[in-house]
């Protein structure tokens, strides 16, 4: 096996897992599943005890996504906000729906990077593509994986179309 042939292998398997980690629904629950059945006040909700809300996880998701989709779609580095508190944005009750519709729409846009054949070519500082989307999707389940504890401390657990409950 070639050398082209091999990177060619490692590309085609790295295209069809990124969209998995970003999703779910195999290692575990999918981020449809995890945010279906929600209302606006349970999704606006910090349980006692738990730092965030659903909804701010979902912000805090999106804020990061954005800004590597903008590094990645731009081509160059941007600078890393000075505050971990300024990528928590403020979200009441009435903002989840377009938090929620922000999200999908990321995700929509991460979907065609998955494949491109420059995922080696670092664009933002020494960071690849490859890595940058890599990233995305290890922070995404990261946050989503407290999603489920919220909703568990809300007693809104498992979602209208299951969970790993079994």
């Amino acid at each position: 096996m070639t050398d082209d042939s091999r990177n060619q292998r490692s590309q085609l398997a790295f295209a069809r897992l990124l969209p998995k980690l970003f999703r779910g629904g195999q290692a575990f629950v999918g981020v449809e599943a995890s945010l279906s059945g929600l209302t606006d006040e349970q999704a606006t909700t910090r349980p006692a005890g738990l730092p965030h809300s659903v909804a701010q996880l979902v912000a805090h998701v999106n804020w990061w996504n954005r800004w590597m989709l903008d590094i990645i779609e731009m081509g160059q580095a941007q600078p890393y906000p000075k505050h971990a508190a300024d990528t928590w944005p403020g979200v009441q009750a009435s903002d989840w729906p377009r938090v929620k519709n922000e999200f999908y729409e990321l995700l929509a846009r991460i979907d065609p990077h998955a494949a491109r054949p420059d995922l080696s070519n670092p664009v933002n500082h020494e960071e690849t593509i490859g890595e940058l989307l890599a990233d995305m999707a290890l922070h995404t389940a990261h946050h989503f994986g407290q999603v489920v504890t919220v909703r568990q401390a809300l007693g809104a657990w498992p979602p209208p179309g299951g969970g790993d409950t079994w």
